[in-house]
Parts: C-alpha cells; sequence; structure tokens
C-alpha cells in the first residue's frame, strides 16, 4: 500500500506544505478518534470536479469501525462525497444529512476541513477534508466519560477547521505519548479541572494524590506532588502554557516512587482560548524497566572496560618476557602473541565505551591497519587504505573479526613486502625479490561491503604475490592457521587466498551477519 506522500503526490496538486501538515494530522489523529469513538478519513481533493482521493485512515480503539474493509487509495466522487464537497468549498464542518449504510453497519457522516495556516499566523486556505464516520450499530446513552470525550473532539474538530490542531512536534521529541484510554483530564480557562477520567485519577493516586481532582487547580498540584521542585515547576508550566495557548512539550512527575508522562494541549476552537486537555500515562513499570537496563548496561561496559585492562596487562607481561628471550625465534613468538592480545583487548576498549553489545568496526579496522605497518618487520614503507564501510557488529562477530584482520594485514605486509634480500619465506619457497622488483607504491587495501546479509572483506596487496608452491587449504604459517579456525569456526564464515588480478595477493573473507536473526547493523 502506498504511503500518504506517495498517494498525494502522484494523484493531487497538494504542495509539499500541505502535504506535511497532513502527515502531521495523520500522527496525532488517533486522539481524536478515539475521543469521537469514530472512523477517521483524511480525504485530499484530486480535481475541481470534487472528486477526493482518501490517503488515510483510522480506526478508534474505543467503539467499533464503520469500516471492515481499508479505503486508503480508494477515489470517490459524486454525491457520495457531497458532504466532503461542503466542508471544502465552504471550509466549514458539516454534520446535517441521515445516516447512511455500509453493507449492514449505519454510520453517520461528519466532515471537518483541513486548514494550513499561513506563515505568519492567518487562517489559510483548505487543503484537504478529514471523514468523521461514526459506527451506529451499537448506539446507547452515553456515560460522562463519553460525553466529556465527545465534547473535547468537538473542540478539536474545530482546531483542525482552524488550523491549530495538531501542534507542531518538539525538536527530539518521539511519537509515544499518552493515549485517551491510559488517562485523560480536562481543564477550564483557570486549570481548574472540570473532568478526569478513572485511568487519570489512578494515575494521580500512583503519585500520592487520593482526593478527586475535580475543581483541582493542576498546575498547582503538579508542583506539590513532584518529589523534585524543578520537575514539578516544568510539569506546572507545561499545564499553564497550554491554557496560553502554546503546545508545551512532554512531562513526566517523579513522586511516591511513581512516574507519570504528561502531554498538555490548548483547547482554542475558534481561536478562543477555553482550556486544555491533560493526557496522563503512568509509566512507572516502564522507568523501572529503563534503570534496569541502564545498571545493566553500566555492569556491561565496566566489565569490558576490566577485560581489556587485564588483556593490556597480559599484553605488557609477554612484552616484558620477550625481552628477556634470547632465542629469536621464541622472542617472534612472543612479540605476536602481545600483537593478538592487543587486537581482542582494542575490541572490549570499544565496548566499554558503547552503550550496546555492538561495535562501529570501521575506527577498529582503521587502528590496526595503522599498528600493523608501524610493527611489521619491512624496510619498505607500506600505505594502508580501507574502502567501503564494515558498520556497526556485534561483539560476538568483532572480536573474532579483529583478530582474523589483524593476521591478515601482518601478514600482507610482511609477506608481500620483505626485507630487501630476505631468503626467508614462512609460506613457501621462492625467490627472493630485491627492493627494485617491488611495486613503486606498495598498498595493502582493506575492501568491505554488506550483500544479502553477509559481510564481504578483501585484503589485497601488491606486492611479491603467493608463493608457487602455496597450498590454500593447509599452507601458511601459525597466523593464516588461526585465520581459518577464527574465519569457518567462529564466524562460520568462509576464506579463500588467491593472486590478485592486477599482481599480489587477495584474501576474500565472507562473514554470515544473520544467525537466528540479523545481529549485524549497517552504518547509519
Amino acid at each position: 500500500m502506498s504511503t500518504l506522500r506517495d498517494l498525494a503526490e502522484e494523484h493531487t496538486q497538494l504542495r509539499p506544505a500541505d502535504i506535511d501538515h497532513l502527515h502531521r494530522i495523520a500522527g496525532d489523529w488517533q486522539l481524536l478518534s478515539d475521543m469521537s469513538f469514530a472512523d477517521l478519513l483524511l480525504w485530499a481533493p484530486v480535481d475541481a470536479d470534487g472528486t477526493f482521493l482518501c490517503v488515510a485512515q483510522v480506526r478508534p480503539t474505543t467503539a467499533p469501525t464503520a469500516y471492515q474493509d481499508d479505503q486508503v487509495g480508494r477515489i470517490v466522487g459524486g454525491p457520495e462525497v457531497a458532504h466532503l464537497e461542503v466542508a471544502y468549498r465552504q471550509g466549514r464542518i458539516w454534520r446535517e444529512g441521515d445516516p447512511v449504510w455500509y453493507g449492514d453497519v449505519p454510520a453517520r457522516h461528519e466532515a471537518i476541513p483541513v486548514r494550513l495556516r499561513t506563515a505568519d499566523g492567518e487562517a489559510g486556505e483548505v487543503v484537504a477534508v478529514v471523514g468523521r464516520d461514526t459506527n451506529l450499530s451499537t448506539a446507547r446513552t452515553p456515560s460522562q466519560l463519553e460525553l466529556n470525550y465527545l465534547t473535547t473532539a468537538d473542540d478539536l474538530a474545530q482546531m483542525i477547521a482552524d488550523g491549530t490542531f495538531p501542534p507542531p512536534r518538539h525538536p527530539g521529541e518521539t511519537t509515544s505519548a499518552p493515549r485517551v484510554g491510559d488517562g485523560l483530564v480536562r481543564l477550564d480557562a483557570n486549570g481548574k479541572v472540570t473532568y478526569a477520567s478513572p485511568n487519570a485519577q489512578s494515575a494521580y493516586r500512583r503519585l500520592g494524590y487520593a482526593s478527586h481532582l475535580v475543581g483541582e487547580d493542576l498546575a498547582a498540584l503538579h508542583r506539590r506532588l513532584a518529589n523534585d521542585p524543578l520537575e514539578g515547576t516544568d510539569a506546572a508550566n507545561a499545564v499553564l502554557a497550554a491554557l496560553r495557548g502554546d503546545a508545551p512539550p512532554r512531562r513526566e512527575i517523579d513522586a511516591r516512587h511513581a512516574t507519570v508522562l504528561t502531554r498538555a494541549l490548548p483547547l482554542m476552537p475558534a481561536g478562543v482560548p477555553i482550556g486544555a486537555l491533560v493526557l496522563v500515562r503512568d509509566i512507572t513499570e516502564v522507568r523501572r524497566r529503563d534503570r534496569a537496563l541502564i545498571t545493566k548496561d553500566a555492569t556491561i561496559r565496566e566489565i569490558h572496560h576490566r577485560v581489556k585492562n587485564n588483556l593490556q596487562t597480559v599484553a605488557a607481561l609477554l612484552r616484558l618476557q620477550a625481552r628477556r628471550v634470547a632465542m629469536p625465534e621464541a622472542r617472534v613468538a612472543l612479540e605476536d602473541s602481545v600483537r593478538r592480545v592487543a587486537s581482542i583487548a582494542l575490541v572490549h576498549e570499544t565496548l566499554s565505551m558503547s552503550s550496546d553489545e555492538a561495535v562501529e568496526f570501521d575506527t577498529i579496522v582503521d587502528r590496526v591497519a595503522s599498528a600493523a605497518t608501524e610493527v611489521a618487520a619491512t624496510e619498505v614503507p607500506v600505505g594502508m587504505r580501507r574502502k567501503g564501510s564494515f558498520g556497526v557488529l556485534p561483539a560476538e562477530i568483532a572480536t573474532s573479526l579483529v583478530m582474523v584482520l589483524n593476521e591478515l594485514l601482518l601478514n600482507a605486509v610482511e609477506h608481500g613486502f620483505p626485507p630487501a634480500g630476505d631468503e626467508e619465506e614462512t609460506a613457501g619457497a621462492r625467490e627472493p625479490l630485491g627492493a627494485g622488483d617491488l611495486p613503486s607504491a606498495p598498498e595493502v587495501v582493506v575492501a568491505a561491503h554488506r550483500f544479502r546479509k553477509q559481510l564481504h572483506v578483501t585484503v589485497t596487496d601488491n606486492g611479491r604475490g603467493l608463493p608457487a608452491a602455496f597450498d590454500a587449504a593447509s599452507g601458511g604459517n601459525l597466523g593464516l592457521q588461526i585465520v581459518r579456525a577464527l574465519v569457518t569456526g567462529e564466524l562460520r564464515g568462509s576464506i579463500e587466498l588467491r593472486d590478485a588480478s592486477g599482481g599480489g595477493t587477495e584474501a576474500v573473507l565472507v562473514v554470515p551477519l544473520a544467525r537466528g536473526g540479523e545481529q549485524g547493523r549497517s552504518a547509519s
């Protein structure tokens, strides 16, 4: 199904500003639908002959729907949309007419013009119409709660017609907000409570207010209840701002180990401030879980920090031992172990600064590549370059992958560009190369891209290439054996060592990112 924007751009002459306003309405109109006990359909004019396109629809959670089938994408005209034409042309809410039938469901039609105000705040033109269609099959005498819902819904409908609802969203504010069923408080122009739903009353009882809310000054009540005076003042100021006609950001109130989220909306039909609507939601359990997660995350980061410290201690001990070993072969083996331990410590260092069990891997690769050129035993300066992005990787992949890349980079530098006159080749026997035989600009390139839930990595050098007798399945030094074990075991991937097309050596690594669900995430 096409989105609101797709439908509007394809079938209507609406401007981008008009479509943005319709998006704001669709983002907040569940509130109006629930209080109206009615379906809301957003109709955009297609042409001048009275044809309309339904670009969005919402069903009430408080009443049965009038439409079993989705109406989005439907284009209608003629007598069926006469009420929409009146609201669109005359700019007024249409409530006349007899009930209509959709199959065996009787429904009452209403049409609310959608007006977009100008940049200077003046009433602008009507750009669309909201159809409010109520299922009448379960009509009964409304309760006090339902009467307050309907009265408030009519005020909000008039504000849509005036162009003052919905209010603009504050920067950084999420779409999550209290719903009608969570709790509703209606205030008069003086800020006194005229109605509080049972759920709203329960929410304030959690905060320590046991009396009935009706007649209370809600702003003053927020100041009294909050544990933190500044928090109470912010919540009180939000109520006062709504009474002035502003749309303040959502506020939380903490009291007696309970947390209530509040959202204050001005009520000003026809531009006259008549009070405010305050939606409340008890989010005590949500905040308790948030605090538990924060504590858990802090504990995990501390563990990674300590593991990093321990690994660095192990690396330091190995480094000290290497200095005291007389045998060159033993010293080289210990130094290799130091580098391997340090590469693992690098992942844990990154995780200790991350808010979850995932790391931005590009930075780690760049640091490992830089270290490989500094410690490799070669007289030739070798450049390192990264192409593409590894993105964000889960810890269990990152830890093994950094060891693999560390080994491949060191192998590429040391064996692709050995010291001049070096007769020894760990991977196999081949005629030694002099410095003059090497490429003019020795370079190792690490490339990465994602394809079909797999990470594809290549490490390519433009050095001397693989030895003639090299066995790709089992040949190589200890480092390559570690690489094969990690790739096929921990990473459950595959690796291929081959001659690069332009000369040199190429290691091709494929690592699956999905293990019982997508674990790797692209960088954004």
